[in-house]
């Protein structure tokens, strides 16, 4: 039985076509991956699914009493409250039921006191009975919900993504974008919905979370649909993809090689099968033109004509390729040799981070940050970047470096267009070449001129690695640049940054991504008194 039928939907975002005529079924075991380029329009259609939009045309039909958790690209989250008080909040009708329990106890007390009492009523027994049997009805439906397990329950989800290591009594205020998505998702997996809608849930999770939430994936009991483009995490938890390209969802059976494989022979066929129907064109319109105005070879020309009208009614349309982001930074004159030298250093906000830093980093050198999330990546970039006071010791750059800086959780707001976005970074340039700059990091025609806000967040973050190939620079400093980016313009990414010859030090949590790459990698999740001393020294 379908979970989800949705029948020739479509929908335009202002003068935008985003789909046309998709039809998409979801069955009640299904994992399905959904794939596609960035602006394809996923992230539109998760929420169509989800019923925050509504299609322009067709319908879209869940099971009657289906229950549904979506998690969005960007969240609302009480600030206010605590990380427990939020994973808590997913079985909030639970708890409803033992506050009414605690206050059938509080009356039944009452109520007993009156009856030891000279004076009783019948009516106090009566209403004593009453308090005893509601009493017993929530007692027993907290048990056959598993209520006395659920703080079992969310202390395994909190540890799986790595929000106990951020700790559950920090207030939701406290925590950054990636950390807030981490908690949406945990009240997602805690509610255990008919219907997961997930949208790109391995940005800001560590390898090792990853894992993790592939394993719950994989043993999920009920259906998900999921966005990401992380391939590996694709192949362990789908049964089936829905690829989005050119306005059109097809189905595709399997795990994420096999569509992979069989999305490969469908393009090559097509473009045979286009190949061979242009040669068929070519042919007839020599033949007609040659012959047509002979006696003799009239009627067989009239012939190839009927036949040549009919191929044209069947043309098959030229084989749309995937844009390839083309990055290229552009590099300044060399720094001294050496770029970055830390002594003593201690990071973060009144609490230090991490012991004593000794750090160096000399031209050329390119170096991967990892360690799970939430432990002072961030924080240490921007200390280095001297945007954030140390705590104490000293922080020096060497002559002539030139930073470009790419952040990982910018400000979205306001109704500037992407064009305005860069343009007002670099009012020198002319449209042209800020278009320019655009198409090469795969944004074009309309897409320009969206609101920033608006685009997808592999959109946004192309528009921002746009800004940073504008700007000379002989040290790149990226906080996750890869997060949100589709498979080809990660696969660009990653080889601009290899050839780039300055420095590098790049946020990371793709060991893929950088491996083959980076000189040096910083675990900042290993460092400890004796490991903190000298890093990036030969």
């Amino acid at each position: 039985m379908s979970l989800l039928n949705a029948d020739n939907i479509s929908y335009t975002f202002g003068d935008q076509l985003i789909f046309r005529s998709v039809s998409m079924k979801l069955s009640q075991h299904d994992h399905t991956g959904l794939v596609g380029a960035n602006g394809a329009g996923k992230t539109t259609l998760l929420s169509l699914l989800s019923g925050e939009r509504q299609p322009d045309e067709g319908k879209i039909e869940w099971l009657p009493e289906t229950r549904i958790g979506y998690l969005e690209q960007h969240l609302n989250l009480n600030e206010d409250m605590t990380v427990r008080d939020v994973l808590r909040s997913a079985f909030a009708p639970l708890y409803d039921m033992e506050r009414q329990m605690i206050d059938m106890a509080d009356k039944m007390a009452a109520a007993e006191d009156v009856s030891e009492a000279e004076d009783v009523y019948k009516g106090e027994r009566t209403r004593l009975d009453s308090y005893l049997r509601r009493f017993a009805e929530l007692e027993e439906q907290l048990q056959q919900s598993g209520f006395y397990q659920v703080e079992i329950e969310i202390d395994r989800i909190a540890e799986g993504l790595g929000l106990s290591e951020i700790g559950l009594d920090k207030t939701v205020g406290y925590l950054s974008g990636g950390q807030k998505t981490k908690l949406a998702l945990a009240v997602l997996l805690l509610q255990k919905p008919h219907a997961l809608l997930l949208d790109e849930p391995t940005n800001y999770l560590d390898q090792q979370h990853v894992e993790w939430l592939a394993t719950y994936l994989k043993n999920y009991p009920h259906a998900f649909v999921v966005i990401s483009h992380d391939e590996l995490f694709l192949q362990q938890v789908v049964n089936v993809v829905f690829h989005l390209e050119h306005h059109r969802v097809t189905r595709y059976p399997g795990d994420y090689r096999a569509f992979a494989a069989a999305y490969e022979l469908r393009k090559n066929q097509v473009q045979t099968m286009y190949q061979q129907q242009q040669a068929e064109i070519r042919r007839l319109e020599t033949y007609i033109q040659k012959n047509k105005v002979r006696a003799s070879t009239a009627k067989q020309a009239k012939s190839r004509e009927k036949r040549l009208e009919k191929t044209m009614e069947n043309r098959i349309k030229p084989p749309k390729l995937a844009a390839r982001p083309h990055f290229r930074f552009h590099f300044s004159k060399p720094a001294s040799g050496t770029v970055m030298e830390a002594t003593k250093l201690l990071v973060g906000y009144g609490d230090p981070l991490f012991p004593p830093l000794d750090l160096k980093l000399k031209q050329g050198q390119k170096v991967a940050v990892t360690g799970f999330n939430g432990i002072g990546k961030t924080t240490l970039l921007r200390t280095l970047l001297g945007q954030i006071p140390q705590l104490s010791g000293q922080v020096k750059l060497g002559d002539g470096v030139v930073v470009g800086y790419f952040e990982q959780e910018p400000k979205v707001d306001g109704v500037e267009s992407a064009i305005e976005r860069v343009w007002g970074a670099f009012p020198a340039l002319t449209q042209r070449e800020v278009r320019t700059g655009l198409a090469q990091c795969g944004l074009r025609g309309e897409q320009v001129f969206q609101a920033f806000k608006d685009l997808s967040g592999g959109e946004q973050s192309k528009v921002r690695l746009c800004q940073l190939m504008m700007r000379q620079a002989n040290w790149l400093v990226l906080d996750e640049p890869t997060n949100h980016l589709d498979a080809l313009a990660k696969e660009a990414l990653r080889d601009a940054l290899a050839k780039f010859p300055g420095t590098v030090l790049v946020v990371a949590h793709e060991p893929q991504f950088y491996e083959d790459w980076v000189t040096d990698v910083w675990d900042v999740s290993a460092w400890s008194n004796e490991e903190a001393g000298a890093l990036g020294e030969d």
